[in-house]
């Protein structure tokens, strides 16, 4: 089948918007566990992101973007275009249904996509969909793969990471990893490529460069976010955004390399070893809940002469749209079928700066039960301004009105009935659709 949609690619190449001549290479950086509001730019007193912020101001940033509530899943989404809930990959070894854990080879990923269409295509970091055969993930479409594994023990080296076997003392994973992304553009630098950076940081465990902890233990707690080892932890993993963004520049590729910055889920609020990590304040919950702080997530995008620097959308994204979005940029053809199974839809209109709303919902499905994150299995509906959970264990709604109350703290359920009747039939009816799995309910 995959030679097939080689074929059909190869076929369908030269799909580029007219007047383009040249395809711009994409790089596509994923924070872990960096929630919306731990940038500068979105807000935070605390926490240093000069470079975030700054290019920010070059891109075109989303205030209503959305994540998974965890990690593996968002990752599931970004590779194939489709729902956690439809591919069975909703957590990643929680109690509750049956998991797949690895992605299916049969899968269309969208390293594939680019891959056929002519694009070098690399990894550096994170993955979690798969156990590598000796770190390599051609199958899924990478032709370079750097430090891939489901997680890290430690943020500085030795890593035990393969491909980064060798280092210095004191050296930072996030830049290391940086370093070769940048080694690999140079080597591409002709184009078209692309990278997928897919960071650790900030995720646990909470390791931070001396220098920069001793900075932010003599700073004032801000709004709830005061924990030093996480505050460097973020600035750290901004100061490998810079590197990265300078080398582009330096490679003069700037104006032809489509940037993009998101986060897998939201911030870890919880205590964690006894600590408090970091504050979604306003936004109400954290990693792993349906609420607006596990599934809220930064996300910038710079696509030079297109996007308008320094302007903001407030249309709803959703992880699953990244996969359409980049073949767009790419000027690649979806095969048929694939596009028929894809569950998001290009968000280029709005880069481009047109005037378009949402067409359709977005889905949550969480059925999961977890010691550590308090709120019981559930799953959600976005619908416009208004959002409905619906918890299965018990079978409660709550129905909130985003615009309202971005902080999902009055809910509408039973002054609304008829509406959270409505959003719930058509929550239950998506996951008819794609099969979505149910959890046996705890006695």
């Amino acid at each position: 089948m995959k030679s097939l949609f080689a074929t059909f690619l190869c076929l369908a190449c030269g799909a580029l918007p007219a007047g383009e001549t040249e395809r711009p290479n994409i790089v596509f950086v994923l924070a872990d566990d960096l929630g919306y509001m731990d940038l500068g730019c979105h807000g935070s007193k605390y926490y240093n992101t000069p470079n975030l912020d700054q290019f920010a101001a070059q891109a075109m940033g989303f205030t209503d973007a959305h994540s998974a509530p965890v990690c593996a899943p968002t990752r599931a989404a970004l590779m194939t275009g489709k729902s956690p809930a439809r591919l069975h990959m909703t957590c990643v070894r929680l109690p509750g249904v049956h998991l797949v854990r690895t992605l299916p080879l049969s899968e269309y990923t969208i390293a594939e996509l680019l891959r056929d269409q002519g694009y070098r295509t690399a990894i550096f970091g994170k993955w979690q969909l798969s156990k590598p055969a000796k770190g390599q993930l051609q199958d899924y479409g990478f032709q370079k793969c750097v430090g891939v594994s489901g997680g890290t023990r430690s943020h500085f080296f030795p890593y035990r990471l393969p491909g980064l076997e060798h280092g210095s003392e004191g050296e930072a994973l996030a830049d290391r990893l940086t370093a070769e992304a940048c080694k690999f553009m140079e080597e591409n630098k002709s184009g078209p490529f692309f990278v997928y950076l897919s960071h650790y940081a900030v995720h646990t465990p909470l390791q931070a460069d001396p220098k920069l902890q001793r900075k932010y233990e003599a700073k004032p707690p801000v709004g709830g976010q005061n924990n030093p080892v996480y505050g460097a932890m973020v600035e750290g993993l901004d100061r490998s955004v810079g590197q990265l963004l300078h080398k582009i520049g330096e490679l003069g590729r700037e104006e032809r390399t489509v940037v993009i910055f998101t986060s897998d889920n939201g911030g870890l609020d919880h205590f964690f070893g006894g600590v408090h990590v970091t504050s979604n304040l306003p936004l109400r919950g954290e990693k792993g809940m349906v609420y607006e702080g596990g599934v809220r997530v930064p996300l910038m995008i710079r696509w030079p002469g297109v996007t308008r620097a320094g302007t903001v959308c407030a249309v709803p994204v959703a992880v699953e749209d990244y996969y359409s979005t980049i073949a767009e940029i790419a000027g690649a053809a979806i095969p048929p079928e694939v596009a028929s199974c894809l569950e998001g839809r290009s968000i280029a209109p709005l880069l481009r700066g047109e005037e378009v709303k949402r067409d359709g919902p977005i889905y949550w499905h969480y059925p999961h039960y977890h010691d550590r994150f308090p709120p019981d299995p559930a799953g959600a509906i976005r619908e416009g301004d208004w959002k409905l959970i619906e918890f299965f264990q018990d079978g409660r709604l709550e129905l909130y009105n985003l615009a309202a109350d971005i902080g999902e703290s009055d809910s509408l359920a039973s002054q609304m009935p008829d509406k959270a009747r409505d959003l719930q039939r058509k929550l239950a009816a998506w996951r008819e659709k794609v099969g979505a799995e149910m959890p046996s309910r705890k006695e």
